[in-house]
């Protein structure tokens, strides 16, 4: 049953499950988890009144679960879904001209070798993207150039030294979960990578031809949940440079209590070191393993000062406020009531628009716009 503290629902916008929700210029971009839906494009300038613009399909077999938006240009991921699924769509970005969220315009494909793309950031000329490329076990970080969305050019790419047995590195993982790169962020001339069950890697990209690792950390071999989403705090907080970094509730290597969210302390980038934890209060009691997509998901990629909204699956969106870096408080929540035909909520993303506005998007269905006051 829907609950809250500190929350407002504005309105609900009914549309299949998500997997990424964007917010520009009042125009509410939604990846949607499971083909044949691929993008939604919504009209939210009247919040309480969303309105539906346009929708990009996909085949069965390839998912597009990911959007971001910049400078009108919209990128989309092409993902393989399972084992099923035309080889000739084939797996990458599609890029696309949204000067007219009404009418998306098909820019180009560009296309990579095995599975495709998972998570990217995008500024509006570079995107960092998480692809599998020929050569390479499991996903690695790659830049690409949109100076000319026409012709995406890479730039520069990284990856954990065993991952390129093409080029006959030697693969030291036969004991271990496979690499993956998952997710880049960039801030400034740094790249902060999740890479799944080998953790995190902070990157420097001052020269974007030549990534260069400066640290990273792994806690899977004690903490069993995959590392998701690392997210750098803009502003020192105490003095000090911060990192949230969120483990993702799923693909656990044991039975295991709900992940959660790691604050670590980021001001000498050469020795990250976790100053606190934040868990959902009275989720995890005493430890006892809780099934998948229970807990800790995704932190919005935008917020307002210190309080962060991050979709916590089962538990909905919780409101952090980490000003404090040493102990990170909940300042609110939402939480929806479970999508049709499924059991609790699933919520997946979320994000932030420029009047404070919070998106939260379902797995299985829809996507609350919801107000707060925790921002002012």
């Amino acid at each position: 049953m829907l609950s809250r503290s500190n929350t407002t629902l504005v309105s609900h916008f009914d549309c299949p499950g998500g997997g990424q929700v964007w917010v520009e210029n009042g125009i509410m971009y939604v990846g949607h988890q499971r083909p044949t839906s691929g993008t939604t494009i919504v009209d939210v300038s009247d919040p309480a009144n969303p309105k539906h613009l346009a929708t990009i399909d996909v085949p069965e077999g390839w998912h597009s679960h990911k959007v971001r938006v910049s400078n009108g240009i919209m990128i989309v991921n092409h993902e393989r879904f399972g084992k099923a699924g035309p080889d000739e769509f084939g797996g990458g970005l599609a890029i696309y001209d949204v000067s007219r969220p009404s009418q998306p315009k098909l820019i180009t494909k560009w296309l990579t070798k095995g599975g495709g793309v998972h998570r990217f950031d995008f500024d509006g000329r570079y995107a960092y993207i998480s692809p599998t490329a020929e050569g390479y076990v499991g996903n690695i970080v790659m830049i690409l150039d949109l100076a000319d969305p026409a012709k995406p050019q890479e730039v520069g790419r990284w990856w954990i030294p065993g991952q390129w047995t093409g080029g006959g590195e030697q693969y030291p993982w036969d004991n271990w979960v496979p690499p993956r790169c998952h997710h880049p962020l960039r801030f400034g001339d740094r790249l902060y990578v999740s890479y799944w069950h080998h953790g995190f890697f902070i990157l420097d990209i001052s020269d974007m031809s030549k990534p260069k690792a400066i640290s990273g950390v792994n806690t899977s071999p004690v903490y069993p949940h995959p590392t998701h989403t690392c997210l750098r705090i803009p502003q020192k907080l105490r003095g000090r440079d911060v990192m949230i970094v969120a483990d993702e509730d799923v693909a656990k290597l044991w039975p295991a209590a709900p992940s959660f969210v790691w604050v670590y302390d980021i001001t000498n980038e050469q020795m990250p070191v976790s100053i606190a934890t934040f868990q959902v209060p009275g989720l995890d009691i005493d430890g006892a393993p809780q099934p998948p997509m229970t807990g800790c998901h995704q932190p919005s990629e935008r917020f307002h000062g210190t309080v962060i909204p991050i979709a916590w699956f089962a538990q909905g969106m919780r409101l952090v406020d980490f000003a404090d870096p040493f102990a990170p408080r909940e300042v609110g929540f939402y939480m929806p009531d479970a999508a049709p035909g499924a059991e609790r909520p699933s919520s997946n993303d979320v994000t932030v628009d420029d009047r404070g506005l919070i998106y939260l998007v379902d797995r299985v269905n829809g996507v609350d716009i919801i107000e707060t006051s925790a921002f002012s």
